[in-house]
């Protein structure tokens, strides 16, 4: 039974520091694109291009894809 505990407590403890370390480096990128608006831009425009190539779908705000494929649209 330790041993399930132990276990547990070391993938809550990994989990947690997942997030905070998501939460860290959201802030810096928010940050930067704050400060280098325009590169922060075209870099990120360049890497939609490239994911779109690559037949990746994005997301828009609404949650809709911008996938080539229109079924159902």
């Amino acid at each position: 039974m330790g041993e399930i505990n132990k276990r547990e407590q070391t993938a809550f403890n990994l989990a947690v520091s997942q997030r905070n370390y998501r939460r860290a480096r959201d802030r810096a990128l928010a940050r930067l694109a704050n400060k280098h608006k325009e590169e922060y831009l075209e870099l990120y425009e360049q890497e939609k291009e490239k994911d779109k190539k690559m037949g990746k779908k994005w997301l828009d705000i609404s949650g809709n894809t911008s996938s080539n494929n229109s079924i159902g649209r």
